[in-house]
């Protein structure tokens, strides 16, 4: 009897929370959500570049897409009293661009730019993944707010810990591939190669990661629902 209530406990930590239910905004609310993450750690700072590369030339585009990123940053932290994760990593990410495009005017230096960028991200993602707060579960609070159980599912926090070590490992098979390609090919198919392979591998994993969600969710009895109207 003892052995069969301990069976029911250790199911039970798996499927607690079956009645309960992953939420997401309404469709157009999420497009929105969405849509204002990816603005402010990329739109924001894309277009300052534009604007002022055009005005003053390549590193005044650069210093100004850095200096709006980290505005952004700063007026968000006071205003909220938190950064989101995809804005820290957009700016930490330009930050090391930006360092290396105006350090020197060799080639090379230039192309490092993108392994780096690409090492840090692995880092970032690696440096959380074992902890109480994995970075793929922060990104889908605030770029999809999802919403989770009241009660943290164990089942449901180990696939974000394994979906962050995941991402891990896609930046750094990308720093991998990206370091061979550059020193292997010339700049012009390097730059066309190494964005090939960068969307191939984000797809990829993007792909991966929402299949393996799915399949978690099924296996815990949880659901996926939008929000009420």
């Amino acid at each position: 009897m003892a052995e069969a209530s301990v069976r029911a406990r250790d199911d039970g930590a798996g499927r607690y929370a079956a009645a309960e239910g992953l939420e997401l905004p309404r469709p157009l609310r999420l497009l929105l959500t969405a849509g204002w993450s990816l603005a402010e750690s990329a739109g924001l700072p894309v277009a300052a570049y534009l604007v002022a590369a055009w005005i003053g030339g390549r590193n005044t585009g650069v210093l100004a897409g850095l200096a709006v990123i980290w505005l952004t940053a700063v007026i968000r932290k006071v205003a909220t009293g938190s950064v989101p994760g995809l804005l820290t990593i957009s700016a930490l990410v330009l930050t090391v661009q930006t360092g290396l495009v105006l350090a020197t005017g060799e080639l090379w230096l230039f192309l490092l730019q993108f392994p780096l960028a690409n090492l840090c991200m692995c880092a970032l993602f690696a440096r959380t993944a074992g902890g109480p707060n994995p970075l793929v579960a922060r990104l889908a609070a605030e770029v999809v707010a999802l919403r989770q159980p009241a009660t943290r599912n164990p089942g449901l926090h180990r696939f974000f810990q394994n979906a962050t070590w995941l991402w891990a490992g896609i930046f750094l098979l990308l720093t991998i591939a990206l370091a061979v390609l550059m020193v292997t090919e010339p700049t012009g198919p390097f730059l066309l190669l190494s964005t090939l392979a960068t969307a191939a591998l984000i797809v990829a994993g993007t792909g991966v990661s929402a299949l393996w969600f799915l399949s978690v969710l099924r296996r815990l009895g949880l659901r996926l629902r939008f929000a009420p109207a």
